[in-house]
Formats: structure tokens, sequence, C-alpha cells
């Protein structure tokens, strides 16, 4: 998946991006998801019938109101990379008992890949 031209630094600089994100799940942190994210990042998804949508901080203020993910399993599905966007799959399981698939659209923004957008599936 991703450019044959993309070096393989940049997957990796991508991979721990994306680990700050689950970090913060872990820890139950908002404050430790916030580096992989761009300050005007946003977040899509539904929670039940409920669309949760806007800012991420609304991401950052659910992780701190709830548990710790301490048991959360995850891993990186793809990373698609073209110049300075790339994309990213994430499956996770046992978010707060939950299973979630997360879609992440990176941009590379002075030197540093950035989440600008999240979108999620919370799998029934």
């Amino acid at each position: 998946m991703g450019s044959p031209t993309a070096d393989l630094n940049e997957y990796e600089a991508i991979s721990a991006t994306i680990q700050h994100y689950l970090d913060g799940a872990i820890s139950g942190r908002g404050d430790d998801m916030k580096p992989a994210f761009h300050a005007d990042a946003t977040i899509y998804g539904y929670v039940g019938p409920d669309l949760f949508a806007g800012p991420i901080q609304l991401l950052f203020d659910h992780v701190d109101e709830n548990e710790a993910a301490s048991d959360l399993k995850a891993r990186i599905a793809g990373i698609d990379i073209t110049g300075t966007i790339a994309s990213a799959k994430v499956e996770s399981d046992n978010w707060g008992g939950h299973r979630f698939t997360d879609l992440f659209n990176l941009l590379k923004v002075d030197g540093e890949w950035k989440i600008v957008n999240k979108v999620f599936h919370l799998h029934p």
C-alpha cells in the first residue's frame, strides 16, 4: 500500500504519530493524544444512532471523562502516502469494551505528520 517512492522513514514517522493517539487512549489522557493532531483537526463517526462530530477537542474531552483503555489492543492496518498527504487505518479492540475502525487523514506540516481528520466506525 502507498507510493513506491515513499521512504520507509515516512511510514515510521506516521506510525509514531498514530502511537501518540493510542498512548492517549491507553492512559485515558487527552493531552497524551494531542501531539498526534493538528490544532484544527476534526472527528466524525456514530456512537449508536448519534453523530459524534466536530473539533478534535471533543475526542480529548471524551478520553478525559472516561476510563483509560489500559487493555487496548490496536494495530495499524495500512498506511498510504503520497507526498505530503497520507491516510492510515487503525483497528482497535477493547477500548472501553468496544471495537473501532479508525481512518485518519494526515498532512505533513512543518516537517511533522499531523492527523487533520479522524473518522471512526464503532462496531456493534
